[in-house]
């Protein structure tokens, strides 16, 4: 597996898994000077670890956006 060599900043951040309590990352992103979350990848290691089920996240994660934001946001898939 790849390794990511982006270290963690103030709109860098790396997660194993989306949880719907990152929609506060989001939230701070959009209010700030945007930023990244990177899903599928190891916080500590970054370590590139895949999502199990890509194309429903591809779906609800922009939808869960909208509905509890009310704003909108690229939402891409990169393939290792």
């Amino acid at each position: 597996m790849a390794i990511l060599q982006l270290p963690e900043s103030q709109n860098v951040e790396f997660k194993e898994s989306w949880r719907d309590e990152y929609l506060k990352w989001v939230c701070g992103f959009a209010n700030a000077y945007g930023g990244y979350i990177y899903i599928g990848v190891a916080d500590v290691s970054r370590q590139i670890i895949g999502v199990a089920d890509s194309k429903r996240l591809m779906e609800d994660i922009p939808n869960k956006i909208v509905t509890n934001l009310g704003i909108v946001a690229d939402v891409n898939l990169k393939q290792a």
